[in-house]
C-alpha cells in the first residue's frame, strides 16, 4: 500500500498524488470518486513501470516519509493522507478448473444465493475482502 496525498483547490477536483510514484496522478468530483481513479492509476502505473523494465518502488514508510522535507511540504495543504492499494481487476476474465469438496461447495453456493450473487462473484468477493483491498 502506497501513501496518497489528496489536494482540493477551490476551482478544481480533488486530485491525488503518490510521494512515492512521481508522475502517478489522478483526480474525481469527489474524495471516494478520486481515491477509486487512484486504485485504478496506481494499478496502471505500477504495470507500466514493469512493462518498461523499471524498477518498481517500495512504498516508504511512515517515518521514513516524515523524515522527507519534500513529502512533508507536500502533505501541507493536502485534505487526507490514505494509503492506498492498486486496483485488482485487470478487465478480463478467464475460466478456470477448481477443485472442492462437494460440501464445501454447497456452503459458498448457499451463501452466494442468500448475498444475490453468482457463485464465481461471491468467490471473488471474499478472497478480495480476505485480502483487505
Amino acid at each position: 500500500m502506497y501513501v496518497a496525498l489528496v489536494h482540493k483547490d477551490p476551482q478544481s477536483d480533488f486530485s491525488v498524488s503518490f510521494p512515492d510514484l512521481p508522475g502517478c496522478v489522478s483526480a474525481g468530483e469527489t474524495v471516494e470518486a478520486a481515491l477509486e481513479e487512484a486504485r485504478t492509476a496506481l494499478a496502471l502505473h505500477l504495470e507500466g513501470m514493469k512493462q518498461d523494465g523499471e524498477t518498481v518502488p517500495a512504498p516508504r514508510a511512515i517515518g521514513a516519509l516524515l523524515a522527507d522535507p519534500e513529502f512533508l511540504e507536500d502533505r501541507r495543504d493536502a485534505v487526507l493522507t490514505p494509503l492506498i492499494a492498486p486496483a485488482i481487476t485487470s478487465g478480463r476474465t478467464t475460466r478456470i478448473n477448481l477443485s472442492i469438496d462437494t460440501g464445501q461447495l454447497a456452503l459458498i453456493d448457499q451463501a452466494a444465493t442468500r448475498a444475490g450473487m453468482s457463485r464465481s462473484a461471491f468467490m471473488v468477493s471474499a478472497a478480495v475482502g480476505r485480502a483487505g483491498v
